[in-house]
């Protein structure tokens, strides 16, 4: 819109025009004509709406309103408009106040049109990508970011931060995102593609649906928390009534594609593959599937809208029934070899309850068909109907075939089972021999009698006769499960106490075992399920377990005692060490031997006591089993013999793991006594010598064997130990664990190592004094004739000096030696060794300076006897 310019010459100052009446005259008529076509486009503007119904159409109207409002805006601004203006206001012409309320409107709205263009371009891109954008995601990321810059509009726009603009707003984009939605969920090709694919396209609509109402809530919320004094307090059911109805329509034709490939495709087709070679049959399910489906692809309307939900829950409900019996048809042909069970429901009522349930499901499907007639009118109805009846004349065969099978087969077996005789023994022969193995015994109790109790109750709960016999034994149920529950636990008890036996309390407790068995043998040979003593049987038998478990504990109570002497013995340390506290001198090697020895004594006494002490525990254990207590019953010979075997391996493994301790004692390097070295001419020595401390070393290895010695034999098949045998007159023999003791291969092979390792310490020793020879000459060389020597030849000074110079570095040198050695357990003390060098050296340094003494005081007197020889002379 151009406004017109007036004619007439406006030269001059305003103030003078206006004195003129027909300038004023005619700008007047220009401004009346300015008014009315700035009202008029005033009028326009607001009246324009926007073309579509999505976002970007309002964005668009405010962009139109802003260039039109800003072309007028741009004239009003010229120089001669606003000279115009200003000679109209000079000559206060009552028309100027109309014109500039027009003017405001003008300038008030046009405003307007620029705020909001301003900021509903900062929501484009995002509403480009809703409307044209691929892919999802794509949506996805673009709801979040939209709503924020729609609360930035809200917070800062002075016109979109009302409820009349900003309501319409969200109307658009929620119009936006459906209309997508539709787009991408079109039901005219969707059943046409990949069942995967077109799920995931719905999947993914719905879930883009619940993301605009779900980011809006959050929104709401940021909204409140900024701080802003107006809240996002809109109409709920205006903004998502028909998003959420979307929402469910998604979430149905997802379920339609989750029960064609989960609840047919993939539940029926790979099994008839795997068990049928007839891929006709294949083809004719897939062909019904397909058929099911068949009506979502000819929709003759839209489900998205929803005055269409009432024609859409019909073909739903149409879809679940035909789906319904379609899979209760396929469940029972698949399973009908072996159904599912309900939990604790036996195999044949469990099948025919299975086969109920499943008719009664798609009875309630053709109930439902009934109910709308709309549905069984039609073709489909009318096969599904006929479908119906096919499946239900099978499942009533498949239950008639399942009862009489049962019928028939209880009324034969159950009397049979009911002969069995209450227990069953593994033993081949009558009689057992005293081992374990031979005298277990099952509960002799057929897991068909407790089937056929359940059955037959189950059975009644459906309606269906049962033969008497079984009816019988079902209202017997407890008083079975009672005598079951009993001889399990008794014989739970029986076959425990035997494990607790061992082969020597087996031969002990024969009579008592064979006792038992007469007992039990009523139950393995007489006593059947249809016998009235079995709880007496059963009394009788716990009774008599009882009384042999009784005698068992005894007779463990005392094995134990005599086990814990004997583990108190083989625990015994034979080889005690003097002990030394740091800085304290170590013994010597005979102070550590005989200390070891000493205390041997002492805790020998102390074994021998606790020996001594078993057989009063055996005669304990006579009494109990053989009523007699003189230590000799021959009841117990085996008994006898069996724990005098235990104490020679007990006495065996004492030896040998003292003496594997007392080898790894002389291994380690913690020295435990003391030797010297000294001079015994012409060698450097041990005090005592290596011969010495291998002969206490075997001694004793020695006194640890011949510990066994106090321990002495019993006689054949008693406790009672062996009297002294008086073999001469003057020899008397001591029947003891010696002998055998001390032949065992593992104690002489550990008397063996250790005195090869001792031997090898010691030589070790020698080998390290050795380095003391190079001193021989101080102690080997005879002093007397070495110096007669020096004394006759009347050797130069020099060589007394080199003489003197040699012992006096060797008494130097001996200092300078470390006096400690300590190797493995022996501790090797040096300094006898290096004083008795240091002395020596000492001892030569002296005669040597005597002698030399002597020679020079010698010759000192002959120069004076021939100074005064010549004194004379002269």
């Amino acid at each position: 819109l151009k406004l017109e310019m007036p004619t007439i010459n406006l030269d001059g100052e305003a103030t003078v025009l206006a004195a003129v009446p027909e300038v004023v005259q005619s700008l007047k008529n220009c401004a009346v004509t300015w008014q009315k076509s700035i009202s008029r486009v005033l009028e326009e503007q607001l009246e324009k709406v926007p073309r579509g119904n999505g976002p970007l159409a309002e964005i668009d109207l405010w962009r139109e309103k802003n260039a039109t409002l800003s072309a007028l805006t741009e004239q009003i601004k010229l120089p001669e408009m606003q000279k115009v203006l200003k000679i109209l206001q000079e000559a206060e012409s009552e028309f100027t106040g109309d014109l500039q309320i027009v003017l405001s409107d003008l300038k008030k709205h046009h405003m307007e049109a620029q705020d909001n263009v301003k900021f509903l371009s900062t929501l484009e891109r995002y509403l480009k990508s809703l409307s044209v954008g691929t892919g999802a995601d794509v949506i996805w990321n673009t709801i979040p970011s939209l709503l924020n810059a729609l609360r930035m509009v809200w917070i800062m726009s002075r016109h979109y931060n009302k409820d009349e603009r900003m309501v319409p707003l969200l109307e658009r984009i929620s119009w936006e995102i459906s209309a997508r939605v539709r787009r991408v969920v079109d039901l005219q090709t969707l059943f046409r593609e990949d069942i995967a694919a077109a799920k995931i396209k719905v999947t993914e609509a719905k879930t883009t649906l619940e993301q605009w109402k779900k980011c809006y809530f959050t929104t709401c919320i940021q909204v409140e928390e900024s701080g802003s004094e107006q809240y996002w307090k809109f109409d709920v059911k205006r903004l998502f009534e028909k998003t959420d109805y979307m929402a469910s329509i998604c979430q149905e034709l997802h379920d339609i594609f989750q029960v064609v490939t989960e609840e047919l495709y993939n539940m029926f087709i790979p099994e008839l593959t795997t068990v049928t070679e007839n891929p006709k049959a294949i083809d004719r399910l897939r062909r019904e599937v397909n058929t099911i489906i068949s009506p979502m692809e000819d929709l003759t309307f839209d489900p998205f809208l929803m005055e269409n939900a009432s024609d859409w829950a019909l073909v739903m409900e149409e879809f679940r029934e035909d789906v319904t019996v379609e899979i209760v048809k396929q469940i029972f042909v698949q399973n009908l070899k072996d159904p599912p069970l309900y939990k604790n429901h036996p195999p044949v009522a469990g099948a025919i309850s299975w086969s109920r349930s499943l008719l009664r499901r798609i009875q309630h499907t053709i109930i439902r068909f009934q109910e709308v007639e709309e549905l069984l009118a039609t073709e489909r109805g009318k096969e599904v109907k006929k479908m119906y009846l096919q499946v239900a004349k099978k499942m009533k065969e498949y239950e008639d075939h399942k009862y009489s099978q049962w019928r028939e087969r209880t009324e034969h077996m159950l009397p049979l089972l009911l002969k069995d005789t209450l227990l069953a023994v593994s033993s081949a022969t009558d009689e057992p021999v005293t081992t374990k193995k031979s005298i277990c015994f099952t509960l002799n109790f057929s897991p068909e009698i407790q089937e056929i109790i359940i059955e037959t109750k189950y059975m009644e709960q459906l309606g269906l006769p049962v033969p008497e016999m079984a009816r019988f034994v079902a209202l017997q149920e407890d008083k079975y499960v009672r005598y079951t529950s009993k001889l399990k636990a008794m014989l739970d008890r029986y076959h425990k106490l035997m494990e607790m036996v061992n082969e020597a309390e087996t031969k002990l407790l024969d009579d008592y075992v064979k006792e038992l068995w007469r007992i039990l043998k009523a139950g393995h040979k007489r006593l059947t399920w249809m016998a009235v003593g079995i709880g007496e049987f059963i009394v009788q038998c716990t009774q008599t377990i009882g009384k042999f478990e009784l005698l068992v504990h005894q007779i463990h109570n005392i094995s134990e005692e005599i086990s814990s002497k004997l583990r108190s013995i083989e625990s015994t340390n034979l080889f005690k060490f003097p002990h030394s506290k740091n800085g304290d001198k170590l013994p010597g090697a005979k102070e550590f031997f005989d200390y070891i020895k000493c205390e041997q004594v002492k805790d020998v006494e102390h074994m021998v006591r606790k020996y001594s002490a078993i057989p009063q525990l055996l005669i304990e254990v006579e009494r109990r089993v053989a009523n007699t207590n003189s230590g000799k019953s021959p009841k117990l010979a085996s008994y006898y013999a069996y724990w005098e075997h235990r104490i020679y391996q007990v006495l065996t493994q004492l030896i040998v793991k003292n003496l594997q301790t007392f080898n790894a004692t002389v291994l380690a390097n913690v020295p435990l006594l003391q030797i010297e070295a000294v001079i015994s001419v012409p060698e450097v020595t041990l005090q005592p010598n290596a011969s010495e401390i291998e002969k206490m070393t075997v001694q004793a290895i020695q006194d640890c064997v011949e510990v066994t010695k106090r321990f002495i034999r019993w006689m054949h098949g008693t406790c009672i130990e062996c009297p002294p045998q008086h073999v001469k007159v003057d020899e008397v023999v001591t029947f003891s664990f010696y002998s055998d003791v001390s032949q065992s291969p593992l104690i002489t092979e550990q008397a063996v190592l250790i005195t090869q390792n001792v031997h090898k310490l010691l030589a070790s020793l020698n080998k390290y004094l050795n380095q003391w020879k190079r001193y021989d000459l101080v102690w080997k060389s005879d002093k007397g004739a070495a110096l007669d020597r020096l004394a006759a030849e009347k050797p130069a000074c020099v060589i007394f000096d080199e003489h003197l110079q040699f012992y006096m570095k060797v008494a130097q040198e001996v200092t300078q030696w470390t006096l400690i050695k300590d190797e493995q357990f022996i501790r090797l003390h040096l300094a006898p060794l290096a004083s008795a060098v240091q002395e020596n050296a000492q001892s030569w340094v002296m005669s040597l300076g005597k002698l030399l003494n002597e020679l020079a005081r010698e010759e000192l007197f002959r120069l004076q006897d021939e100074i005064q020889v010549g004194v004379l002379s002269l």
